[in-house]
This record gives C-alpha cells, structure tokens and sequence, in this order.
C-alpha cells in the first residue's frame, strides 16, 4: 500500500503538466520558458497537497508513520520553494526582468511575487528559527497562518495569470478541484477534528512521579467509550485542559502503557520546556483530548523479526517498557536485549518494573543499564552505548533481529551507524525522531 500511495502522489504532482502537454503540445515560447511553466503547474500540485500530508490523516500516514510523513512534508515545500522561485527567472526570457522587480506588471503577478515572499518567510521560519529555539506553538501559529495564505495566493495567481488555465478547461477545473481539497484539508484539521475530539475528551486518572523530573500521566475514555485502539510503542497527541490558569497547548507524547492494560492509556513525560515542567501539576479530575494513535514504532508491525534488540536513553525508554509490558502480558518467547543509558541511578525510569520483567521467563529479557556518572559500588555498565559494547551484547548471529533505537538524537544516530557497520539491514534498524511533528 505504501509504494501505491507513493505513485498516486508522483502522479498528482505531474497531472497538471501531462494535461498541458497534451493539450498544448507546441508553442511559440522559448525552451527556458516551457520548463518555468511546468515548475509551476508542479508546484502548485506540490503545495496543495501539503494539507493532506501534514493533516495527520490515518490513510495516509498509516503506511509509513506520522513521523515520515511530516518529514517529507517539509523536504516536499523545499522542492515547491525551489520550482516557484526558478519560475519567475525562467520567464525573464520572454517577459524581461520588470517581471520581476518592476511594478508595471498584471494585477495577478503581484498575488504571485507576495506567494513567493511569504513562502521564503515561512522557509526561514521552519528550517532557521525553530531548530534555533523558537517555540513550536508560536511557530505553528505562523505557520496556520503564512500556509493557507500561500495556497490563496498561489491559486488567484495561477488562476487568473496562467494562459494553460485560460486556454484548458481540465486544467481548471484540476485547479479548483485540488485547491478545494487543500482548503478541506486544512479546515478539518485544524477546526472540525479538535471540536470533535472535545466533545468526548480523557479524564486524567492518576498522576504519578516515576524519578526527580518525570511524570506519568493515567488517562481513561468517558464511561461507556472504549479506548482508542493503539499498537505499543506508538504515540498520540494530548492536550490538557487544566485549571489554575495552566497553559494549554497540544503536544505528542509516547504512549507508554501497552494494549493488554485495560481501562487506560499513560504517558511518562520528562519536565523539559516551559510546558512540560508544569506537567506534574496535572491531577486527577483534569480533561485532556487524546488524538492517537500514531507511528510504527513497534515490534507489532514485523512480526518476522526473530528477537528484539532495544538500545534506549533517558525518557527514550517509553516506547520499550510499552513493548515489553506487551511481550510480557502476550508471553512472549522472544529473546530480548534492552541496553538502557541514563546519567546517573536516579534518572533511570521503570528501573523496579525493568527489574521484574528481568527476572520473569516471558520475554526472555536482558537488562543492561549504563551509567556516565555510577554510584561507588556501581558494578555495571558505564560511559556511553559505544560500538565496542554493542558489539559485544548483541554477539555475531544477527540474522532476523529487530533493533529498536529511541532516545536523544546523538545515541540514535550513532547507534544507526554502528548497526549498519556490524552488517545490520536497514530493514531491521527502528527509530522514531519526535520532533518537527505538526
């Protein structure tokens, strides 16, 4: 299904220009010119398509995971930006460079240089300022904002401008049909769906400190509603609705309950950012709407994998106790391997219940934690997961295992580079990369 929903967006994307090629396969225009109007027609398809993909749509992300999804949302603007800025100065040559800079131009052309300048803003944003600290929430609020006015812009402009639009009654009627399904998009996204979710929301069960900084948060559906079916190791976006003038804001956060406990879902969530560090506030009584369930970050969807390799730092543990409760509850025979990094003894989370899988036969479960800064009679692992100690765990037969990787990018990338170094496929290498998730 994945590579079938891969071809009908390639072939959405370049449905417009077969249209026009067909329809006008010969003109009087210059070679530059013809490639400046296809970068448009393909564009333009690209950019209406991006409500969709970052919609959180199960159809969609289904096959691939939210996280990949958005992650091609955004590479998929950065190729849009490119083909409208190579636009204009394709035309240059039939129109001269007053296309450009000049004010004397058709009223449509200024809908398309305002496209353009409100594109770059919303690049500048995305790939500048918020990997440089600016606050997601602020940041989605200009991007809800510069997004939809780019999909306006860009339709009046192509719309009124475009001689293909004038001359080819499809193409028009391509255009509106797909701008329609843009506007769609957004507006049930970002309207209808949270008013739905609001009118059955979660009520916040039990709040329970696991270590100094980190909390997990019980959620139970209304009474009388079952819960929203979800694999363990998958995620969902909450979103508190506390009292005591608490900020709401929505956020996504593992689940790191499994399915085969009943009544609830949980999230275990490290006090980090301005939000998360009020989320030990959060008591029993409080609502929150739960969006899920996200990601395919779960042994669930590999059922070929032989045996189960869970390499995890700090809070990145969430996902694997979610997957070891359910090896656990499911008896499991599997041969499991968690190498678990954490600063110091009391930042290590679920140690107890880590502790009580261990010694119980189903999975058949190793523990190996690593400390940077171990107590005095620390008799374990110490430093960093490194390639040595990797190698030295998960021996030489690697055949048919499942590697899990979660935690702080650092671990997750060089834990993916020694896997591959020790011949592991990248079939058999998992990872969920949490943020940028719109």
């Amino acid at each position: 299904m994945g590579t079938l929903k891969i071809i009908l967006y390639g072939i959405s994307v370049l449905l417009p220009l077969v249209i026009a090629i067909i329809a006008k396969p010969y003109t009087d225009k210059s070679f530059l010119y013809e490639i400046g109007r296809g970068a448009a027609l393909m564009a333009f398809m690209i950019l209406m398509l991006q409500p969709l993909l970052s919609g959180r749509f199960k159809w969609i992300e289904g096959s691939f995971g939210l996280d990949i999804v958005i992650r091609f949302h955004r590479n998929a603007a950065i190729i849009a930006a490119g083909l409208l800025f190579a636009h204009p100065l394709l035309l240059t040559g039939e129109h001269g460079i007053g296309l450009l800079i000049g004010f004397d131009v058709p009223w449509p052309v200024y809908f398309g240089k305002a496209a353009l300048l409100f594109l770059a803003a919303n690049l500048v944003l995305g790939l500048y300022f918020l990997p440089r600290g600016m606050k997601f929430e602020r940041w989605r609020l200009f991007h809800d904002i510069i997004g939809p006015t780019i999909l306006v812009l860009a339709f009046i402009h192509g719309y009124f401008q475009g001689h293909d639009l004038k001359d080819i009654a499809a193409l028009r009627t391509l255009w509106i049909a797909i701008f329609t399904v843009a506007v769609a998009a957004f507006i049930y996204h970002r309207l209808i769906r949270p008013r739905r979710l609001a009118r059955r929301p979660y009520r916040v069960t039990e709040v329970n400190r696991e270590t100094g900084d980190v909390w997990t948060v019980k959620l139970a559906p209304p009474d009388g509603q079952p819960l929203n079916a979800y694999q363990p190791g998958q995620f969902h976006f909450l979103t508190f609705l506390r009292g005591g003038g608490l900020p709401v804001e929505e956020h996504h956060w593992t689940i790191s309950s499994s399915p085969t406990e009943k009544g609830f879902v949980s999230s275990t969530i490290k006090e980090l950012g301005d939000f998360t560090a009020t989320i030990g506030k959060t008591g029993p009584g409080d609502r929150a709407l739960v969006h899920a369930p996200f990601g395919r970050f779960s042994y669930t969807f590999h059922p070929e994998e032989k045996n189960l390799v869970f390499i995890a730092g700090g809070i990145g543990i969430t996902p694997i106790r979610s997957m070891l409760i359910h090896l656990r509850d499911s008896g499991s025979p599997r041969n499991v391997l968690l190498l678990y990094a954490n600063s110091d003894r009391e930042n290590i989370v679920f140690y107890d219940e880590l502790s009580e899988i261990e010694k119980g036969s189903h999975p058949n479960l190793r523990v190996v934690h690593v400390l940077q800064n171990p107590p005095d009679q620390w008799t374990g692992e110490t430093g960093r997961i490194d390639g040595q100690m990797i190698r030295r765990y998960i021996g030489e037969d690697k055949a048919g295992d499942g590697y899990y990787i979660c935690g702080p990018p650092g671990l997750v990338s060089s834990s993916i580079n020694i896997l591959k170094s020790l011949g592991v496929e990248d079939k058999r290498i998992h990872t969920e990369i949490f943020s940028f998730l719109d």
